[in-house]
């Protein structure tokens, strides 16, 4: 399977695109992953509609594909974009249990030989054996943390681009509060914060991929864009492999 067999528009696939966008958004605004067809995106995501076109401008997203591909591929699911596949890369689910290590393992060194020496592809692959899943947290925190070279406040770019989580506190139009632990740094290691008040916004040009939002929700968090609300299960699933891969970080800060 590669990534441009994806160009047929199945029911299965329609919710798994349009949740991509949703997590993709604002990153690829900020210019630092997928196609200049930001705006395009933001009709696609507020229309929740789906067309042909739609994959083949996905998978300019190139940052996330080899993870998408190990997880279809190690539950023989073959559409990348099925809604399962990209659950479990931004958010986690049991599928991503089911990816061998050898997968995972070669997607790496395909996508990003180029930016990775061979001593840190061999480091951050290393994770894999250790229990690294392909999991937009493992990207983050190991992967793109080395392959990007980041320079500066390096742990207030890894929180923002990481999805974190919380709940809303208060909302004023576009101006949404959360209650969100940060990312921070203990006893040498990544760790998660209390509690604290988080500005987001969920408006762009008077748009919104979650409207009606209310005091008490869960929701999900990308670059201070508000993605999506989570249930109870899901906030689980993200926290636990958030948690798992800042332990695997940890080890070769």
């Amino acid at each position: 399977m590669t990534a441009g067999s994806a160009t047929q528009v199945r029911s299965g696939s329609q919710a798994g695109m349009l949740r991509f966008i949703r997590y993709g958004f604002m990153p690829n605004r900020l210019g630092y992953c997928g196609p200049d067809r930001n705006n395009l995106l933001l009709q696609y995501g507020v229309e929740g509609a789906v067309d042909p076109e739609l994959p083949p401008l996905l998978t300019q997203f190139l940052g996330p594909l080899p993870y998408l591909k190990a997880i279809a591929y190690g539950s023989g699911i073959d559409d990348i974009f099925d809604e399962r596949v990209v659950e479990a890369y931004w958010i986690g689910n049991e599928l991503l249990e089911r990816v061998r290590a050898q997968e995972l393992y070669e997607g790496l060194r395909e996508r990003f030989r180029k930016q990775l020496s061979p001593r840190m592809m061999e480091l951050v692959a290393g994770k894999i054996p250790s229990g690294a899943r392909p999991h937009h947290s493992f990207h983050v925190f190991d992967v793109w943390r080395q392959a990007g070279r980041l320079e500066g406040n390096v742990l207030g770019t890894m929180d923002n681009c990481r999805i974190s989580w919380g709940t809303v506190k208060s909302v004023d139009g576009g101006a949404v509060m959360v209650d969100r632990r940060p990312l921070i740094m203990l006893d040498g290691g990544l760790a998660l914060g209390e509690g604290q008040p988080y500005a987001a916004t969920r408006l762009l040009e008077g748009k919104s991929f979650v409207s009606e939002l209310m005091p008490g929700d869960q929701v999900t968090m990308h670059w201070g864009w508000i993605c999506e609300r989570l249930n109870r299960q899901q906030l689980a699933h993200l926290e636990r492999y958030t948690r798992m891969h800042m332990r695997l970080a940890s080890q070769t800060l």
